[in-house]
């Protein structure tokens, strides 16, 4: 065998990189939950002002702002022994509201990589891993990576892309939001439709739970309810308005879900169907962001289809075709792409 070494020293060279960000990812989840980012956007401190100044300790501090300064999530002055974030750095570390918050992500990411020892055994078996079987860190640090996406993009983009959908809405419509998760989506929707009321289903009660939770704390309890329920059999007909973020593709059985969708639309009813951003051939998904979406489908979306009846197994990267071959088969008669972002594809469906 002859080893080309100048690719050998290029692959080492990545895996030098993925190997520091597979250590990274813990260390953002540390920053997050101690508060370390959001005080050291406050202005320029040494390790011991940030320990002082987040009740934690000195030397543990010290290492954790030396990898975030290694890795280019903070910034080191050797002059003054001063850490600091760019703005930059604080918009997408420290700023919960902003579009970029980036946290969330990684506390998804660690989360899920707790499930390797599962995904061992399923790769041998071909057993399916449901939602529920997750490290409940996994549910947090998804709401927390889709909220900020949702928040820029819902309420001004992606709802005016459809069909008259923000003139029922506004006017005062019925809508569902399906595998709603922490309820972030409908929350938003609420918060932007006063005159509409919102129901959250999902098969997962502690997910409702936390839900309603966070309605009340919204002050959007009074038109906004959840109810644990799955998507081939949410209760309720006529709605004006469907949702489902990020979860058709997890479904075990895509067909049905969207065959019971159908049913439960008005005759002038919309779907909105958001997905990971993907195109239809692997070839064209190589890339950073194919990457995220097919990894994480390896250890979350695809082993839940499997787990549920059906087994279609979709996966994250199912693309556009795919989506439409499986509204067509639940007897959609209008589907077409409304928008899209670098993560997302928004798709509209009606009867």
């Amino acid at each position: 065998m002859a080893l080309d070494m100048q690719k050998l020293d290029a692959f080492m060279g990545r895996f030098v990189g993925d190997l520091g960000a597979t250590f990274h990812a813990g260390m953002v989840v540390i920053g997050e939950r101690l508060g370390l980012y959001k005080a050291l956007a406050e202005g320029p401190q040494t390790s011991a002002e940030l320990a002082a100044n987040t009740g934690t300790d000195e030397r543990y501090v010290r290492e954790w702002l030396s990898s975030q300064a290694a890795g280019g999530y903070a910034e080191y002055d050797p002059v003054s022994g001063h850490f600091s974030l760019t703005e930059e750095q604080a918009f997408a570390l420290a700023t919960e509201g902003s579009p970029a918050y980036i946290p969330g992500a990684f506390e998804l990411a660690t989360a899920a990589l707790k499930a390797v020892p599962k995904m061992v055994d399923a790769f041998r078996t071909g057993a399916g891993l449901g939602w529920h079987e997750h490290d409940p860190g996994l549910f947090h640090g998804t709401e927390k990576f889709f909220r900020p996406g949702y928040a820029a993009n819902l309420v001004n983009q992606w709802l005016p892309a459809l069909d008259a959908v923000t003139d029922k809405l506004t006017a005062g419509g019925k809508a569902a939001d399906i595998g709603c998760g922490h309820g972030a989506s409908t929350i938003l929707m609420a918060q932007a439709f006063p005159n509409s009321t919102f129901i959250g289903f999902d098969y997962h009660r502690p997910s409702i739970d936390w839900a309603k939770k966070s309605a009340e704390h919204a002050g959007v309890a009074d038109r906004v309810r959840f109810e644990v329920a799955s998507a081939k059999e949410f209760p309720g007909k006529g709605y004006d308005f469907v949702a489902a973020f990020d979860c058709l593709h997890d479904m075990g059985d895509p067909v049905g879900a969207s065959a019971h969708v159908r049913q439960a639309l008005a005759p002038e009813g919309t779907w909105m169907i958001v997905e990971p951003f993907a195109n239809d051939k692997l070839e064209d998904n190589l890339n950073p962001v194919g990457r995220i979406f097919y990894s994480a489908s390896t250890l979350i979306c695809t082993p839940a289809s499997r787990s549920q009846d059906g087994a279609m197994c979709l996966g994250a990267q199912a693309g556009e075709t795919r989506m439409r071959e499986v509204l067509a088969q639940a007897g959609f008669t209008q589907f077409r792409r409304a928008t899209q972002t670098p993560f997302n594809l928004i798709y509209e469906a009606r009867p």
